[in-house]
């Protein structure tokens, strides 16, 4: 395989760009604590001509926005600089309609919603980012969020980032204490559900105008391991039901 990882489905490819399904476990780009192949490895091979695309190309080729490692889903990757220049604009301007799916600890009181809490570092861990005190840098950050399953101890939630702060639907939905299934960092220590190896996160469509009036939507299907998760939710509801 190109880059020496698993498959990464095309969803779609586009002179201009090409948007990816990014799987689990796979980081977009290298770093001092980034171990194995990358998103970046895989395009450099399959798409060379990102090799000069982007605003550091050298560490970040074609890319455009970024998902955390252990998140998958749909990502577009800019194959032009011109592309380059549009789409992060696009997502700047917030051009970009983003939709996650996502499955959180417990039930929201408020089963339809808007989280709209700055975000910042958090001031005595750095590697995390928070809301209200003990942060600092804090930036306008908004979500929204609405319940589509209910599972009693768990939910699946539809979260739509109006935002694009690092860790963001990770960090609204721990502070309505609701945190996101499988979250090592933001989880509290919580259990998974059965089934769960990793943070139940999964970005689930890109949608926006490219060129100006041309409605584009991409969607990537919810990977085979959260589907089981979410198989085995609804059989243990039934059994509860029954």
């Amino acid at each position: 395989m190109p880059g020496g990882i698993a498959e990464i489905h095309v969803i779609a490819e586009e002179p201009d760009f090409v948007v990816i399904a990014k799987p689990a476990g796979v980081a977009v780009h290298g770093g001092p604590s980034v171990k194995g192949p990358t998103v970046t490895d895989w395009l450099l091979e399959r798409y060379p001509e990102v090799r000069t695309v982007g605003d550091e190309p050298a560490l970040r080729p074609g890319i455009v926005h970024r998902l955390d490692k252990d998140t998958s889903g749909a990502m577009i990757i800019a194959r032009t600089q011109a592309a380059f220049e549009t789409l992060k604009e696009f997502f700047k301007s917030r051009q970009v309609e983003k939709t996650y799916l996502v499955l959180v600890a417990g039930t929201p009181e408020s089963l339809q919603g808007v989280i709209d809490a700055p975000i910042g570092r958090m001031i005595r861990n750095r590697t995390k980012r928070g809301t209200g005190a003990g942060i600092t840098g804090a930036r306008p950050a908004v979500t929204e969020y609405q319940v589509i399953e209910d599972f009693s101890k768990w939910s699946l939630v539809r979260a739509s980032p109006k935002t694009g702060r690092m860790h963001q639907i990770r960090v609204h939905l721990a502070s309505i204490n609701h945190p996101v299934a499988g979250d090592k960092l933001y989880g509290g220590g919580r259990p998974s559900p059965p089934g769960l190896r990793r943070q139940f996160l999964h970005a689930a469509s890109l949608a926006f105008s490219y060129p100006a009036g041309r409605r584009l939507q991409f969607d990537a299907p919810l990977t085979a391991d959260l589907e089981a998760v979410l198989t085995g939710l609804r059989a243990a509801q039934a059994r509860n039901v029954a």
